[in-house]
Order: C-alpha cells, then sequence, then structure tokens
C-alpha cells in the first residue's frame, strides 16, 4: 500500500472525528492504513483487529463508524465478519478492503451488508475520502474494481438489492438527463463528492439525485445502480 501522506486536511469545526476501526491479519497493511488516516484531522483510529472475531468484539465493546475490513482473515474471516458487525447497535459502516482477485467475494460481502470496497493499493487520499464517505453514509466502490464486478454480476446474471421488474430502459425511462448523467458516474464507481465536482453541483444536491435515482430504477444499492447502467449500456 502506499503510504506517502496526504496535504493535511482541517477537520470540520465542531464535528466529532470519525472513529475507525482496521480489521487486517497483515500488521503493516494495518500499519501503513493508520499513518495514512493520521494525517486526516477528521479521523481517528480507535481499534485495531487481526481476525473477524477480534474486529466484531472491539466494535462491540466500543461503537466505531467505519469498519476497514480485509477479507482473508484466519479464526473469522472478514465476510463473515461484516454478517456479524452490521447486526451491532450501533452498527459501522464497513468498508472492505480488497485486491483485483476479489471480485467473487466483493459480491458476496455486498449481499453480506458491506457499505462498499476499496482496492489496497489506492492513493492515500482515496482511502481517506473513503473514510469519509463512509461515515457520510455514501457508499464506497472503488473505480478500480467496480468495472470487474459488474462484469462477474453480468455473466452470471447477479443482482443486489430488491427485485424489480422490467428492461433497464424501461427503468431509465423515468429519469431527468441529469440524473442519467449521475447514473452513468455511480457505474463509473464514483463517490458523491467526485460526481459533485465532475457536474459542478453541491453534495446535497448529489445525493438528492441518487435517492431519486435509487426510488426510480427500484434498484436498492449504489451497486445495483452502476449494473443498471451498464445493463442499460450507458458506460459506452
Amino acid at each position: 500500500m502506499n503510504t506517502t501522506p496526504p496535504a493535511p486536511t482541517p477537520a470540520p469545526h465542531d464535528k466529532p472525528k470519525i472513529r475507525v476501526l482496521l480489521a487486517d491479519d497483515e500488521e503493516m497493511i494495518r500499519h501503513g492504513v493508520r499513518l495514512i488516516l493520521r494525517h486526516a484531522e477528521d479521523i481517528e483510529v480507535v481499534a485495531e483487529a487481526a481476525n473477524g472475531a477480534e474486529a466484531v468484539e472491539m466494535a462491540g465493546r466500543q461503537p466505531v463508524d467505519v469498519a476497514l475490513v480485509d477479507i482473508r482473515m484466519p479464526v473469522l474471516d472478514g465476510l463473515a465478519a461484516i454478517g456479524q458487525l452490521v447486526l451491532l447497535d450501533p452498527a459501522p459502516q464497513v468498508v472492505m478492503l480488497t485486491t483485483f482477485g476479489d471480485e467473487e467475494n466483493v459480491i458476496r460481502a455486498l449481499h453480506a451488508g458491506a457499505g462498499g470496497f476499496l482496492l489496497k493499493d489506492e492513493g492515500p487520499q482515496e482511502l481517506i475520502n473513503a473514510v469519509r464517505a463512509g461515515a457520510a453514509g455514501d457508499a464506497v466502490l472503488s473505480p478500480g474494481v467496480t468495472g470487474h464486478v459488474v462484469k462477474r454480476m453480468l455473466q452470471g446474471g447477479g443482482r443486489i438489492g430488491a427485485a424489480t421488474t422490467g428492461t433497464p430502459d424501461q427503468r431509465l425511462a423515468a429519469l431527468t438527463d441529469r440524473e442519467r448523467e449521475v447514473l452513468t458516474m455511480l457505474g463509473a464507481g464514483l463517490p458523491n463528492l467526485e460526481i459533485g465536482r465532475r457536474l459542478d453541483i453541491g453534495l446535497g444536491t448529489v445525493k438528492t439525485h441518487v435517492g431519486r435515482i435509487l426510488e426510480k430504477t427500484g434498484t436498492g444499492s449504489r451497486v445495483q445502480a452502476a449494473l443498471l447502467a451498464h445493463q442499460a449500456g450507458l458506460m459506452g
């Protein structure tokens, strides 16, 4: 993992820090992630686990906002841990740390309740942005792996979210031109902040568009919306 720190970014005034749990059996990975996140003044690593059982136990002892969870861990693997983490009260937003070879496990993790996935070799700022997005309830979809996952889902006829009816074109019929633009960017795996930057619109406006897209198309998550974008041929 590239641990070159980004330029420090100020924390929002009068807001509590985002509490992060790291769960990875490789100490070097945890060390690298911790070094990166310490440069964000609004983020604090409050717990580290070397396996899934430790992660669940730690998150149950002290509330965390975002859990960064590896898939392949001893004692209790990441997939099983995710299923237990999302049942906690309060439950953390789970972001799965993955590699390019984990497409099938990514799909299984999303079914288990993970809020998104991030490649381990993403840059420092992407990691910080992913934690912030997760804390805000914004699903984290790494652009570097979204296309691979969607391709696997298309090949297998997979679906994440509620059952839907109608062809992709029929499901997109009610969308405005702007909503189609946003849906295309969801298909590329872009987070809300980047969508807002590219379209020169505010974060609240992006969230409104995403909510309307999910409602109008009958998609239950951003990943399912990304799948629909590919099925409808929006990605070129």
